[in-house]
């Protein structure tokens, strides 16, 4: 368990790393150290888009619940509007809690992630300037077809390969611990 941080020890370590500090309090509300001000899961969105650090700690315990907070803003998200999760992939999702490999499948996703950021990165810089009606976007994706067609390959082969990764530690995980080859999932299984 975290010790707990004075206002003081909240600030030294804000001056030290240029970490922003927020502090949950029992009341459910979110104080931020920096600006001296309360702050809604709005704020700490906006500051994760601007790619600020931050991390938001328990008023009383000083515990990290930086996790917590960030899956209330993806809970937000996805039951307002349009949802990027679809119930089979929550469902793929939860079905690795506890599984052997879900320290394996916990990076698998992040490196697909940057990845996939890196990606759109490209595409980004590749597109400045150009006005984006439906018309221009249409002209825009035929005359990158074969641009388009070289970043995606380079994303899902980076995909292959991390997907043969874990394959690959799966399989040694197996030969660490047999036992393992009969649990949903693993390679070897049994029928």
């Amino acid at each position: 368990m975290a010790t707990a941080r004075s206002g003081k020890s909240a600030s030294k370590a804000e001056e030290t790393t240029g970490l922003r500090v927020l502090k949950k309090y029992p009341n459910r509300r979110l104080y931020d150290t920096r600006s001296s001000s309360y702050i809604t899961l709005a704020d700490v969105k906006a500051m994760v888009l601007e790619a600020q650090e931050f991390e938001v700690r328990d008023a009383k315990t000083g515990e990290d619940l930086t996790r917590s907070i960030l899956l209330q803003i993806i809970l937000e998200e996805e039951t307002g509007g349009v949802p990027m999760f679809s119930t089979a992939a929550l469902s793929q999702i939860i079905r690795f809690y506890g599984h052997a490999m879900q320290g394996v499948m916990g990076a698998y996703l992040e490196k697909n992630m940057q990845s996939f950021t890196e990606l759109q990165s490209k595409f980004a810089e590749q597109s400045k300037g150009l006005p984006f009606s439906p018309e221009a976007w249409t002209q825009f994706m035929t005359a990158q077809n074969p641009v388009m067609q070289n970043l995606m390959g380079g994303y899902l082969e980076q995909s292959k390969t991390l997907f043969e990764q874990m394959q690959e530690q799966m399989k040694q995980a197996g030969a660490l611990f047999p036992g393992m080859a009969g649990m949903p999932g693993f390679p070897g299984k049994k029928p």
